[in-house]
């Protein structure tokens, strides 16, 4: 079927309708005078009148042509009626108004003798609106907004206005160069599809911005303060950039805003016009302003109809002074802070208005706040709606007010915060205050909007510190509606595997008391770098329960008590860390492994009491931006279990907004441990504290160094050829003689450190490999610890906020310190420390010749096998020796180090970004470091995709 354009189909028909006009007109002029709906004067005589006109009586109306209209219903929308006289100018009234109901595509109306017979054409049903060439705007953002839809009757108005539409939304994108075309598909049964094919054309940028008339700005700094930007490099990925006229009356908004914070207290907009360029691209937008001169506070008072209030008292409380410049935002604040005082006290409904004193000739603004009478208001009830999962007493005992309780703007704000807080409702909630029955009532309202607040999470990410992880988590924060929190936590990685089940109540019996328990088992693995190659340390298998309870001391703080009970078991590989070198009995080699290691093998378990004090006054703990957060935590093990210790942690937080969406926060946090069993053991190097209950520091807690990258460690440095003699001895000086062409290689160790035999050159001993990729790095932390952020987010467009985009700005401080000193090892000599290769079951093997014969004087294997005897029962006859060869490797000269244990700050900086992406939260990293100590392994980036961070 083909399309039809709706203004032509309209063109050619009111071409057919004058035609048939015409045509009918010249037809009529030869009918019987009984036929014409007025009869023509005959052609007048020379000396005679004309016969008066024969005017028909309407005997009957009757319709042709409907479908889905009544005749009586079209016969309703027309002025004729029977019994009435038949006139021409009543036919002619009766098109017009039947043509006005849009109902019809064509009417037509004839008399015959009376006989009135009115012949129509209905307006076609619409099938379905169909939309071609949209891209930027989708169907469900524009069908919505146009008035045609499907089984609605056509219409030729609302085809005009949907045009219009369309093309007012796509102006509102900035795209005025968009155009529709409709076009009407005829079906069968008198049906038609609507077609509009949508040109988009490009997005109308604003090409300049000129700004006349301003002195005291220029208009870059004009320009700074407007929403709409100027087209250029630097704001390629800029939203700004489009023209709207909805931002170009805010920008004046903002304009008048600027002047009157700077004290143009007579500034004005004269003209704003937005001129399309020549080739109808861009807009130009040209404003015209009127700065005025610069106004200085007058004499501010206060004149207050409240007796509660001392008027001179709340005067000086004042921010504005007698000759400070005048700042309308500055007596807007000032205002609410007045409110929000007078609220505290009760006065909820409290008026202050400002009048001003104008002075034109001394150019200064006196300022009057008058308080103006009202009544203490009390509050008479608490409303909660919206919820229809959360009980109500969930969001009711967060108030900080109940029935009765006289108005304070303070506790409405807490409660707010409060139920922010909770994590289940819309982000921005506000408690609405309304009029009460009375003049002093006043009704709270919650009107919440539930959010899920169960999560299934099902995650495989990569992590730089766990490489490829897979994490799956059942939680229900908010459990059957009552607030309890349940959870389920599995993760799985290369080097951790947890799982994990809690629960927390946090009102006992509807008490203000919280309880919860948490039963998890933690494997995790330590590594350490070779040649820049994780290398399994130890692995630490931690079962555990801890039961807790907390207390609320006042409305900022409180107390949380808890029980830990842990069963450790720390292992090494067997096949890799132990040996018999020492003892007959295979043992964990201090050579290998280090001593601080092979004391930390073994099981136990902690028995722990915890006591938290927690002061909190974040407006919000899941995203804060103002407030502050302390904690101290004291835990003593040694109520039964194995290991005694004493641990203190310090946390400590605080968030402030610094204008215009910037949040500022420094956080700190500082850590101390003792033991209160075991003492320190200086002769073996041995700390009383174990290596798994101290502090570590690393990435991701101070970034610019790597995991547990700062603080105490061993690194073990191997000797390498440094003096080219072909042999590894860190030990001696060596006289030496290289080969020649009739002589070998002489190497000998030296005598003196200062003369050789002649013809041989005196060597230095061997060096270590300065190349950290060749270390092995072993951190052992520290028992004390600090560490200091000072962080500053950076808002960014509304569009970046929506895709959960926080950019920020970083300093990291910190350090941890205070382990014994560990005893060191040192090997110097190549092919000092054999060490065995062993089976499953730990014995050492040997390779043993089977099988085999002379060839010439050589005495050649043809057969050998892996054996645990070292003797050979059956050896070849041409062997010389029963001795079976031991399988195995020496191990390689080293010397160790011991560095980073000192209380010095490590300092870093960098840029950040928290991105919620679909597919879990993302952190990024980039950090310099700034101040570091030897030994110290430093990161510059970093991130973690598919896991919390």
């Amino acid at each position: 079927m083909n399309r039809q354009p709706l203004e032509r189909s309209q063109s050619a028909r009111r071409a057919v309708a004058l035609a048939a006009l015409l045509m009918g007109t010249t037809f009529l002029a030869g009918l019987p005078a009984a036929a014409l709906a007025q009869t023509a004067p005959a052609p007048a005589a020379p000396v005679a009148e004309a016969p008066a006109p024969v005017v028909d009586t309407i005997r009957t109306i009757t319709v042709e042509g409907s479908q889905r209209l009544e005749p009586d219903t079209i016969r309703s929308y027309i002025k004729l009626r029977v019994g009435q006289p038949y006139t021409q100018q009543a036919a002619d009234q009766a098109l017009k108004d039947l043509y006005a109901t849009e109902l019809f595509t064509e009417v037509q109306i004839r008399n015959d003798g009376g006989a009135v017979a009115i012949q129509i054409k209905e307006n076609p049903v619409i099938n379905r609106i169909v939309l071609e060439g949209n891209k930027r705007l989708k169907e469900d953002k524009i069908l919505p907004e146009i008035k045609l839809s499907p089984r609605q009757i056509f219409t030729r108005s609302k085809v005009r206005a949907d045009v219009a539409r369309i093309i007012e939304l796509y102006k509102r994108q900035g795209r005025f160069g968009a155009n529709v075309e409709p076009k009407m598909v005829m079906l069968d049964q008198n049906r038609v599809d609507i077609v509009f094919e949508i040109t988009e054309g490009p997005k109308s940028k604003v090409r300049s911005i000129n700004i006349l008339g301003n002195e005291q700005f220029s208009d870059g700094e004009l320009r700074g303060e407007m929403m709409t930007k100027q087209t250029g490099l630097t704001k390629i990925f800029s939203s700004g950039t489009s023209y709207d006229p909805d931002k170009m009356a805010f920008d004046q908004q903002k304009l008048r805003q600027f002047y009157l914070t700077k004290g143009y207290a007579d500034f004005r907009i004269v003209s704003a016009v937005a001129e399309l360029t020549p080739d109808k691209r861009d807009f130009v937008l040209t404003y015209v302003v009127e700065e005025g001169p610069r106004y200085k506070f007058g004499d501010v008072k206060v004149v207050s109809q409240l007796r509660d209030f001392d008027e001179e008292r709340l005067a000086k409380t004042l921010p504005m002074k007698n000759g400070d410049w005048y700042n309308a935002k500055q007596v807007e604040d000032t205002i609410e802070q007045l409110n929000n005082t007078l609220g505290t006290f009760g006065y909820a409904f409290a008026d202050v208005r400002p009048d001003y004193a104008r002075n034109k000739e001394e150019l200064t603004m006196g300022l009057t706040f008058n308080i103006a009478e009202a009544p203490r208001v009390y509050v008479e009830k608490l409303d909660v709606n919206g919820n229809t999962l959360t009980q109500d007493k969930v969001v009711r005992r967060e108030f900080r007010l109940t029935e009765g309780d006289a108005f304070n703007t303070l506790q409405v704000k807490r409660s707010t915060n409060r139920i922010n807080s909770l994590g289940y409702f819309q982000e921005k909630f506000e408690v609405e205050q309304k009029p009460g029955s009375a003049p002093d009532r006043i009704i709270l309202e919650a009107n919440v909007e539930e959010k899920p607040t169960g999560e299934l999470q099902l995650s495989a990410g990569y992590s730089s510190l766990e490489k490829l992880i897979f994490q799956g988590s059942v939680q229900q924060r908010n459990f059957r509606g009552r607030g309890q929190t349940v959870g389920l936590n599995l993760s799985y990685s290369q080097y951790s595997k947890s799982a994990e089940v809690s629960f927390t109540e946090p009102y006992v019996f509807d008490k203000n008391m919280s309880m919860g328990v948490s039963v998890y088992r933690r494997d995790y693995n330590n590594f350490n770098y070779v040649n820049s190659n994780r290398n399994t340390l130890y692995r630490n298998t931690t079962t555990g329960l801890q039961l807790r309870a907390g207390l609320p001391l006042s409305e900022y703080l409180s107390a949380v008590g808890s029980y830990t009970f842990n069963h450790d078991n720390i292992t090494v590989d067997r096949n890799q860390y132990y040996s018999d070198r020492v003892n007959p009995t295979l043992e964990c080699d201090p050579i290998i492994a280090g001593r601080y290691l092979c004391d930390a093998i073994g099981k136990r378990t902690t028995s722990m009491l915890g006591l938290s004090l927690i002061y909190d006054s974040l407006d919000n703990r899941v995203r804060p931006s103002r407030g502050n957060s302390v904690s101290v935590t004291a835990e003593f093990a040694g109520l039964g279990g194995s290991v005694k210790y004493a641990r203190l942690r310090l946390n400590a937080a605080k968030y402030w907004p610094v204008g215009k969406g910037f949040i500022f926060s420094l956080r700190g946090e500082a850590g101390a441990i003792k033991s209160l069993g075991r003492k320190n053991d200086l002769t073996n190097g041995i700390d009383a504290v174990s290596l798994t209950d101290r502090f570590y520091l690393g990435e991701p807690t101070i970034r610019g160094f790597d995991i547990r990258g700062v603080g105490p460690r061993v690194v073990r440095k191997y000797y390498t050829d440094t003096n080219n003699d072909l042999v590894v001895d860190g030990l001696n000086f060596v006289c030496y003689a290289p080969p020649t062409s009739t002589t070998t290689a002489v190497r000998t160790v030296a005598t003196s450190t200062t003369v050789c035999p002649t013809g041989q050159n005196l060597l230095t001993p061997d060096g270590v490999n300065e190349n950290r990729d060749s270390w092995q790095d072993d951190s052992i932390g520290g028992r004390y610890y600090y560490l200091a952020r000072a962080e500053l987010e950076i808002p960014l467009g509304s569009g970046a906020r929506d895709m959960g985009l926080r950019p920020s700005i970083f300093l990291d401080a910190g350090a941890v310190w205070g382990v014994t000193r560990p005893r060191l090892e040192t090997v110097q000599v190549e092919n000092t420390l054999f060490f065995p290769t062993r089976n499953t079951s730990g014995l050492p093997l040997y390779t043993q010749i089977d099988a085999a014969s002379l060839v010439g004087t050589v005495c050649t294997p043809s057969a050998i096998s892996s054996v645990t005897n070292p003797i050979n029962p059956t050896p070849p006859t041409c062997l010389t020796s029963a001795n079976n060869t031991p399988q195995g490797s020496f191990y390689p000269p080293f010397r160790d180090f011991f560095f980073g244990n000192t209380i010095k700050p490590r300092i870093s900086i960098g840029i950040g970004v928290n991105w919620n992406s679909p597919f879990g939260p993302f952190r990024i990293d980039f950090a310099k470091t700034l101040l570091k100590a030897e030994g110290d392994d430093t990161k510059s980036f970093s991130f973690n995709v598919g896991t919390q961070f």
